[in-house]
Protein backbone atom coordinates (compact mmCIF):
# COMPACT_ATOMS: atom_id res chain seq x y z
CA UNK A 1 0.00 0.00 0.00
CA UNK A 2 1.57 3.25 -1.19
CA UNK A 3 0.23 6.81 -1.06
CA UNK A 4 -1.24 9.28 1.39
CA UNK A 5 -3.98 9.53 3.99
CA UNK A 6 -5.64 12.86 4.77
CA UNK A 7 -6.20 12.37 8.50
CA UNK A 8 -8.36 14.66 10.64
CA UNK A 9 -6.31 14.57 13.85
CA UNK A 10 -8.38 14.56 17.04
CA UNK A 11 -7.53 16.64 20.09
CA UNK A 12 -5.43 14.90 22.73
CA UNK A 13 -3.32 12.91 20.24
CA UNK A 14 0.25 13.73 19.36
CA UNK A 15 1.23 13.40 15.71
CA UNK A 16 3.32 10.38 16.73
CA UNK A 17 0.24 8.83 18.39
CA UNK A 18 -1.64 9.19 15.10
CA UNK A 19 1.13 7.50 13.13
CA UNK A 20 1.17 4.60 15.61
CA UNK A 21 -2.61 4.19 15.39
CA UNK A 22 -2.54 4.21 11.57
CA UNK A 23 0.25 1.61 11.63
CA UNK A 24 -1.94 -0.68 13.73
CA UNK A 25 -5.05 -0.10 11.63
CA UNK A 26 -3.32 -0.71 8.30
CA UNK A 27 -0.94 -3.35 9.71
CA UNK A 28 2.08 -1.75 8.07
CA UNK A 29 5.34 -0.43 9.49
CA UNK A 30 6.31 2.24 6.99
CA UNK A 31 4.11 5.20 8.00
CA UNK A 32 5.10 8.83 8.51
CA UNK A 33 3.51 12.25 8.86
CA UNK A 34 4.07 15.73 7.46
CA UNK A 35 3.81 18.88 9.57
CA UNK A 36 3.54 18.21 13.32
CA UNK A 37 0.41 19.37 15.15
CA UNK A 38 0.34 20.13 18.89
CA UNK A 39 -1.68 17.58 20.92
CA UNK A 40 -4.49 20.07 21.60
CA UNK A 41 -4.81 21.00 17.91
CA UNK A 42 -7.09 19.26 15.43
CA UNK A 43 -7.33 19.08 11.67
CA UNK A 44 -5.33 18.01 8.65
CA UNK A 45 -2.38 15.74 9.39
CA UNK A 46 -0.87 14.34 6.16
CA UNK A 47 0.04 10.68 6.62
CA UNK A 48 2.39 8.96 4.17
CA UNK A 49 2.15 5.22 3.58
CA UNK A 50 4.87 2.89 2.32
CA UNK A 51 7.36 4.41 -0.12
CA UNK A 52 5.35 7.64 -0.09
CA UNK A 53 7.10 8.50 3.20
CA UNK A 54 10.07 9.52 1.04
CA UNK A 55 7.86 11.99 -0.86
CA UNK A 56 6.94 14.11 2.17
CA UNK A 57 9.83 16.52 1.57
CA UNK A 58 8.55 17.26 -1.95
CA UNK A 59 4.97 18.17 -1.01
CA UNK A 60 3.68 21.72 -0.85
CA UNK A 61 4.75 23.46 2.36
CA UNK A 62 1.97 26.05 2.76
CA UNK A 63 -0.64 25.53 5.48
CA UNK A 64 -3.91 27.07 6.61
CA UNK A 65 -5.42 27.31 10.09
CA UNK A 66 -8.50 28.43 11.96
CA UNK A 67 -7.32 29.83 15.30
CA UNK A 68 -8.91 31.45 18.33
CA UNK A 69 -6.86 33.93 20.35
CA UNK A 70 -7.90 35.10 23.83
CA UNK A 71 -6.63 38.50 24.92
CA UNK A 72 -6.04 39.63 28.48
CA UNK A 73 -4.01 36.63 29.64
CA UNK A 74 -0.68 34.90 29.06
CA UNK A 75 0.68 31.44 29.87
CA UNK A 76 4.04 29.68 29.89
CA UNK A 77 3.13 27.68 26.76
CA UNK A 78 1.24 30.43 24.85
CA UNK A 79 -1.89 28.25 24.94
CA UNK A 80 -4.24 26.91 27.63
CA UNK A 81 -1.98 23.93 28.39
CA UNK A 82 0.52 25.98 30.39
CA UNK A 83 0.65 27.83 33.68
CA UNK A 84 -1.11 31.21 33.71
CA UNK A 85 1.37 34.03 34.23
CA UNK A 86 -0.87 37.04 33.48
CA UNK A 87 -4.55 37.93 33.68
CA UNK A 88 -5.82 41.45 33.13
CA UNK A 89 -9.38 42.09 31.95
CA UNK A 90 -9.53 44.34 28.86
CA UNK A 91 -13.27 44.98 28.36
CA UNK A 92 -12.61 48.20 26.41
CA UNK A 93 -10.44 46.55 23.74
CA UNK A 94 -12.04 47.02 20.32
CA UNK A 95 -11.95 44.96 17.16
CA UNK A 96 -10.64 47.98 15.26
CA UNK A 97 -7.60 48.12 17.55
CA UNK A 98 -7.00 44.39 17.06
CA UNK A 99 -7.32 44.65 13.27
CA UNK A 100 -4.73 47.43 13.22
CA UNK A 101 -2.30 45.36 15.32
CA UNK A 102 -2.78 42.32 13.07
CA UNK A 103 -1.35 44.18 10.08
CA UNK A 104 2.14 43.68 11.51
CA UNK A 105 1.74 39.89 11.32
CA UNK A 106 1.28 39.61 7.57
CA UNK A 107 3.97 38.99 4.97
CA UNK A 108 7.50 37.95 5.92
CA UNK A 109 7.94 38.41 9.65
CA UNK A 110 10.43 37.52 12.38
CA UNK A 111 9.04 35.08 14.92
CA UNK A 112 10.36 33.46 18.09
CA UNK A 113 9.00 29.91 18.57
CA UNK A 114 7.31 29.13 21.91
CA UNK A 115 9.51 27.96 24.77
CA UNK A 116 7.45 24.77 24.83
CA UNK A 117 8.12 23.58 21.29
CA UNK A 118 10.09 20.90 19.46
CA UNK A 119 12.71 23.37 18.24
CA UNK A 120 16.23 22.25 19.15
CA UNK A 121 18.63 24.63 20.90
CA UNK A 122 22.15 23.33 21.55
CA UNK A 123 21.00 19.84 20.62
CA UNK A 124 18.02 19.69 22.99
CA UNK A 125 14.29 20.20 22.48
CA UNK A 126 13.02 23.48 23.90
CA UNK A 127 10.14 21.77 25.72
CA UNK A 128 12.61 19.48 27.52
CA UNK A 129 14.68 22.43 28.68
CA UNK A 130 11.57 24.39 29.68
CA UNK A 131 10.32 21.49 31.79
CA UNK A 132 13.65 21.51 33.63
CA UNK A 133 13.17 25.17 34.44
CA UNK A 134 15.81 26.44 32.02
CA UNK A 135 15.07 29.83 30.45
CA UNK A 136 16.67 29.31 27.04
CA UNK A 137 14.66 30.72 24.14
CA UNK A 138 14.95 29.99 20.45
CA UNK A 139 16.41 32.61 18.16
CA UNK A 140 14.03 34.63 15.96
CA UNK A 141 13.49 33.18 12.52
CA UNK A 142 11.85 34.35 9.34
CA UNK A 143 8.41 32.95 8.48
CA UNK A 144 5.74 34.05 6.04
CA UNK A 145 2.05 34.71 6.64
CA UNK A 146 0.20 34.82 3.32
CA UNK A 147 -3.23 35.68 4.68
CA UNK A 148 -4.72 36.77 7.99
CA UNK A 149 -8.49 37.30 8.20
CA UNK A 150 -10.75 38.02 11.16
CA UNK A 151 -13.63 35.54 11.15
CA UNK A 152 -15.32 36.43 14.41
CA UNK A 153 -14.95 38.81 17.35
CA UNK A 154 -16.31 38.08 20.82
CA UNK A 155 -15.93 41.04 23.17
CA UNK A 156 -15.89 40.98 26.96
CA UNK A 157 -13.44 41.11 29.84
CA UNK A 158 -11.25 38.56 28.03
CA UNK A 159 -12.18 39.06 24.37
CA UNK A 160 -11.51 36.44 21.74
CA UNK A 161 -10.76 36.85 18.05
CA UNK A 162 -11.13 33.98 15.60
CA UNK A 163 -8.68 34.07 12.69
CA UNK A 164 -8.14 32.35 9.36
CA UNK A 165 -4.38 32.12 8.78
CA UNK A 166 -2.50 31.03 5.68
CA UNK A 167 1.24 30.61 6.21
CA UNK A 168 4.48 29.00 5.15
CA UNK A 169 6.48 26.25 6.90
CA UNK A 170 7.77 26.75 10.42
CA UNK A 171 5.11 29.27 11.45
CA UNK A 172 3.88 28.89 15.03
CA UNK A 173 0.30 30.05 15.53
CA UNK A 174 0.89 30.10 19.30
CA UNK A 175 3.62 32.68 18.69
CA UNK A 176 1.19 34.84 16.70
CA UNK A 177 -1.26 34.70 19.62
CA UNK A 178 1.47 35.59 22.11
CA UNK A 179 2.95 38.38 19.99
CA UNK A 180 -0.47 39.88 19.20
CA UNK A 181 -1.07 40.12 22.95
CA UNK A 182 2.34 41.74 23.39
CA UNK A 183 1.63 44.29 20.64
CA UNK A 184 -1.69 45.17 22.31
CA UNK A 185 -0.12 45.25 25.83
CA UNK A 186 -2.80 42.79 26.96
CA UNK A 187 -1.23 39.35 26.79
CA UNK A 188 -2.58 36.74 24.41
CA UNK A 189 -2.98 32.96 24.27
CA UNK A 190 -4.16 30.45 21.71
CA UNK A 191 -7.34 28.74 22.91
CA UNK A 192 -8.25 26.63 19.86
CA UNK A 193 -6.50 25.58 16.66
CA UNK A 194 -7.62 23.58 13.65
CA UNK A 195 -5.47 23.06 10.57
CA UNK A 196 -7.73 23.41 7.56
CA UNK A 197 -5.13 22.68 4.86
CA UNK A 198 -1.64 21.22 4.60
CA UNK A 199 0.52 19.82 1.78
CA UNK A 200 -2.35 20.27 -0.68
CA UNK A 201 -4.84 18.38 1.52
CA UNK A 202 -8.02 20.01 2.88
CA UNK A 203 -10.08 19.47 6.01
CA UNK A 204 -13.32 18.99 4.03
CA UNK A 205 -11.82 15.86 2.42
CA UNK A 206 -10.19 14.40 5.53
CA UNK A 207 -10.98 11.16 7.36
CA UNK A 208 -11.15 10.73 11.11
CA UNK A 209 -10.20 7.44 12.72
CA UNK A 210 -13.80 6.20 12.71
CA UNK A 211 -14.05 6.92 8.97
CA UNK A 212 -10.80 5.06 8.34
CA UNK A 213 -11.87 2.01 10.33
CA UNK A 214 -15.24 1.92 8.53
CA UNK A 215 -13.60 2.10 5.11
CA UNK A 216 -11.14 -0.64 6.06
CA UNK A 217 -13.92 -2.87 7.37
CA UNK A 218 -15.79 -2.58 4.07
CA UNK A 219 -12.65 -2.83 1.91
CA UNK A 220 -13.16 0.68 0.53
CA UNK A 221 -10.01 2.41 1.73
CA UNK A 222 -7.66 3.56 -1.02
CA UNK A 223 -4.63 5.81 -0.39
CA UNK A 224 -4.42 9.14 -2.18
CA UNK A 225 -2.04 8.63 -5.13
CA UNK A 226 1.21 10.64 -5.04
CA UNK A 227 0.42 12.49 -8.26
CA UNK A 228 -2.56 14.14 -6.55
CA UNK A 229 -0.21 15.98 -4.17
CA UNK A 230 2.60 16.81 -6.61
CA UNK A 231 0.80 19.05 -9.10
CA UNK A 232 2.88 22.04 -7.94
CA UNK A 233 5.93 20.38 -9.57
CA UNK A 234 6.58 20.25 -13.28
CA UNK A 235 6.41 16.80 -14.82
CA UNK A 236 8.36 14.93 -17.48
CA UNK A 237 7.44 11.74 -19.34
CA UNK A 238 10.12 9.26 -20.37
CA UNK A 239 10.10 6.76 -23.21
CA UNK A 240 9.83 3.10 -22.21
CA UNK A 241 13.59 2.43 -22.43
CA UNK A 242 14.59 5.61 -20.61
CA UNK A 243 11.92 5.05 -17.94
CA UNK A 244 13.29 1.57 -17.27
CA UNK A 245 16.87 2.82 -17.00
CA UNK A 246 15.86 5.83 -14.85
CA UNK A 247 14.06 3.50 -12.43
CA UNK A 248 17.28 1.51 -12.15
CA UNK A 249 19.02 4.64 -10.90
CA UNK A 250 20.64 5.77 -14.15
CA UNK A 251 20.96 9.42 -15.16
CA UNK A 252 19.07 10.17 -18.36
CA UNK A 253 19.92 12.76 -21.00
CA UNK A 254 16.97 15.10 -21.53
CA UNK A 255 14.69 14.18 -24.38
CA UNK A 256 14.23 16.74 -27.14
CA UNK A 257 10.64 17.50 -26.15
CA UNK A 258 11.32 17.70 -22.40
CA UNK A 259 10.63 20.97 -20.63
CA UNK A 260 13.88 21.86 -18.91
CA UNK A 261 13.73 24.55 -16.20
CA UNK A 262 15.26 27.97 -16.81
CA UNK A 263 18.72 27.89 -15.19
CA UNK A 264 18.09 31.37 -13.78
CA UNK A 265 15.72 30.16 -11.13
CA UNK A 266 13.04 27.67 -12.21
CA UNK A 267 12.85 24.71 -9.79
CA UNK A 268 14.93 21.80 -11.05
CA UNK A 269 12.89 19.18 -9.15
CA UNK A 270 10.29 17.40 -11.29
CA UNK A 271 7.87 14.51 -11.05
CA UNK A 272 8.69 11.73 -13.48
CA UNK A 273 6.25 9.51 -15.42
CA UNK A 274 6.43 6.89 -18.12
CA UNK A 275 4.56 7.26 -21.40
CA UNK A 276 1.54 5.45 -19.94
CA UNK A 277 1.17 8.11 -17.25
CA UNK A 278 2.47 5.93 -14.41
CA UNK A 279 4.22 7.91 -11.67
CA UNK A 280 7.85 6.79 -11.39
CA UNK A 281 9.30 9.16 -8.80
CA UNK A 282 11.11 12.46 -8.33
CA UNK A 283 14.02 13.64 -10.47
CA UNK A 284 16.27 16.66 -10.72
CA UNK A 285 17.68 18.37 -13.78
CA UNK A 286 21.43 18.89 -13.58
CA UNK A 287 23.95 20.23 -16.08
CA UNK A 288 26.88 17.96 -16.90
CA UNK A 289 29.53 17.61 -19.60
CA UNK A 290 27.31 15.25 -21.59
CA UNK A 291 24.35 17.67 -21.49
CA UNK A 292 21.30 18.26 -19.31
CA UNK A 293 20.59 15.15 -17.27
CA UNK A 294 17.58 13.93 -15.32
CA UNK A 295 18.98 12.45 -12.11
CA UNK A 296 16.83 10.17 -9.88
CA UNK A 297 16.18 11.66 -6.44
CA UNK A 298 13.47 9.27 -5.30
CA UNK A 299 12.41 6.22 -7.34
CA UNK A 300 8.82 5.30 -6.50
CA UNK A 301 8.41 2.48 -9.05
CA UNK A 302 11.43 0.21 -8.94
CA UNK A 303 12.82 -1.88 -11.79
Amino acid sequence: MQGFLNLNKPAGFTSHDCVAKVRRSLQMKRVGHGGTLDPAATGVLPIALGRATRLLQYLRQDKAYRATVRLGMATTTDDLEGETILTQPVPDLSLETVREALQAFQGKIQQIPPNYSAIQVQGQRLYDRARRGESIAALPRSVEVFGLEVLEWRGGAFPEVELAIGCGPGTYIRSIARDLGTALHTGGVLTALSRTASCGLHLADSLNFADLEAQLAHGHFAPIPPAALLSHLRSVALSADKARRWCQGQRIIAEAEATVPDPLGEPAIVQVYNQDGQFLGIGQWVTAAEGILLVPQMVFQEG
